[in-house]
């Protein structure tokens, strides 16, 4: 775990307990703010990006978020469902938070969510976004400051349907996230499916799986794994030679600056969709990247800029309420505004607290010895999830 001088500096305690760390910058009256995520095991990366992201914002305050004292208690889920439920109760009935964020995956999100906003409490989502949360199980007190699940997916459809290509493969793990990817994939690419797969959550080996692409002979194979899955896939699909003849496309997931150290040169040139990247020139983006680069010593991911976004969102409520978090009819109002300079550029919430953005396509290159991405083109202007008209709010 690492952190900025500035968040040790401010920190009255750090705690380790119960594989899990403890952050508190507590003092009288401060805002609590519970932070779950994925720390350990796989898929790790991007609990630690999202954490970091959030703890560059509060360190830039000086450890406060909109001028307001808080409290952020960090704990690790390890990505097993049972232990965030836990974590989640032991926050919301002991800890009394007064905001939640942190979930990476939407199968933990579902299964936490839906009782935390039950319980009055506001939930920040720095990520997962399931279709679920987003139409008909839409609530007030629940916001996203990354996505709806199916947004970077339809902007590949989009794009090749664009450019015409006639087939493709698409492969998802079978989750509630994979089941998005490819539903959001299909809203906007008319080609011809010629093989859809959903494969085992944490799956390593895709010996099988490639075999089947190599059979279907498609003009492009989307996919969407995340982690050490995708990891996995585009190495093993290099190795195949397949790459010489059918090209990956996916989102930035698997093309994040988190994974693309791991994946290697296997990367270049790939195609694949982000609503963020480091080379957007606004003032907000600019500061983001050169702070935490400074703080961590490495580029920030897609990840690291949500966990970013979502203090940010928080500090601007907050300074809106003056700290204020008994009004909760205010405070939701404060962040339904969304009255901050998000690192993406414009910003703002439709009707179902997800966003309505722009969303880019890019291209992997090398920056010196450093594998990173370009922007090449926009896929969404303005663009709003499909789910919306299902929520009431």
């Amino acid at each position: 775990m690492k952190f900025g001088l500035k968040s040790i500096a401010v920190s009255a305690a750090i705690v380790l307990s119960w594989g899990a760390a403890t952050v508190a910058t507590a003092k009288a009256e401060a805002v609590k703010i519970g932070m779950i995520t994925t720390l350990s095991g796989g898929g790790s990366a991007l609990g630690i990006d999202i954490r970091d992201g959030f703890q560059l914002a509060v360190d830039q305050e000086g450890g406060k978020l909109g001028g307001a004292e808080i409290e952020l208690i960090i704990e690790d889920d390890a990505r097993e469902p049972d232990r965030a439920t836990e974590i989640a109760s032991r926050m919301v009935d002991r800890d009394q938070v007064d905001i939640m964020t942190g979930l990476v995956w939407s199968n933990l999100a579902i299964a936490i969510v839906p009782k935390v906003v039950r319980d009055d409490i506001i939930y920040i989502s720095p990520n997962a976004g399931p279709s679920l949360l987003a139409g008909a199980g839409c609530n007030a007190n629940y916001f996203n400051v990354a996505w709806q699940n199916d947004n970077l997916h339809e902007a590949i459809g989009q794009y090749l349907q664009d450019r015409g290509v006639g087939s493709a493969f698409i492969l998802a793990p079978n989750y509630p996230a994979g089941q998005d990817a490819l539903t959001g994939f299909k809203r906007y690419y008319k080609g011809d499916i010629k093989g859809e797969l959903y494969t085992k959550l944490g799956q390593t080996d895709y010996a099988a799986e490639i075999a089947q692409v190599r059979d279907a002979s498609p003009d492009a194979v989307f996919f969407f794994l995340p982690g050490g899955m995708g990891i996995s896939f585009i190495k093993q699909y290099n190795q195949a030679g397949l790459d010489k003849s059918v090209p990956l496309y996916g989102p930035a997931f698997s093309f994040d600056q988190a994974i693309l150290g791991a994946v290697g040169d296997a990367a270049l040139g790939v195609i694949n969709s982000s609503q963020w990247n480091k080379d957007l020139n606004n003032e907000a983006n600019n500061r983001f990247v050169a702070d935490f680069q400074k703080a961590y010593g490495r580029l920030p991911s897609l990840y690291a800029s949500q966990g970013y976004d979502a203090a940010r969102l928080i500090a601007s409520a907050l300074s809106a309420t003056g700290g204020n978090v008994s009004d909760k009819d205010a405070l939701r109002a404060a962040i339904k505004a969304a009255n901050f300079d998000s690192v993406r550029g414009e910003f703002r919430f439709g009707n179902n607290n997800h966003p309505i953005q722009d969303i880019y396509v890019r291209r992997v290159i090398k920056e010196g010895d450093v594998l990173t991405n370009e922007i090449i083109g926009k896929a969404f202007h303005d663009h709003q999830d499909a789910y919306a008209a299902d929520c009431k709010l």
